[in-house]
């Protein structure tokens, strides 16, 4: 893949905050180190040209076996083929803890049901609400032609 498909290697990147968060949980302050924010650039293009590389692997292995989606079975596959067999390992311990993890997940309540209203008193309420703007609405000076 080039990275025309990717849509220009100019508008790949991570987010420079979360990077810098994983910087600083592995290089405590307290150690009297810093990291150059030229370095974390350079480390964030790095991880963008890896990911890339990966994803293109993985996606042929899909593509070879004419599946649409990119499974895990695709990424550690790739890694292999590329060289980093000894990532294979953490990958997979990785994806089985994320799996875990949404599995266990509590399912979000919508807001509808953390008002603890019923539908139709949460539909009086809205109904108050836009009354009460169309009264503001009215009263502005060329509010209301």
């Amino acid at each position: 893949m080039s990275d025309k498909e990717f849509g220009g290697a100019d508008d790949l990147s991570l987010p420079k905050a979360t990077v810098q968060k994983i910087i600083s949980e592995i290089i405590p302050t307290a150690s009297g180190q810093t990291f150059a924010k030229d370095a974390r650039d350079l480390l964030i293009e790095c991880c963008v040209e890896f990911i890339t590389l990966i994803s293109s692997e993985a996606n042929d292995i899909a593509e070879k076996e004419a599946k649409k989606t990119i499974a895990c079975e695709h990424i550690t596959k790739a890694l292999e083929d590329l060289g980093f067999q000894d990532y294979v390992q953490e990958v997979l311990e990785v994806a089985s803890d994320h799996k875990e993890q949404l599995k266990t997940r509590e399912k979000k309540q919508s807001k509808l049901e953390q008002s603890g209203l019923s539908e139709a008193e949460l539909l009086r309420q809205q109904e108050e609400l836009f009354a009460g703007a169309r009264v503001k609405f009215e009263n502005v000076p060329g509010g209301s032609d």
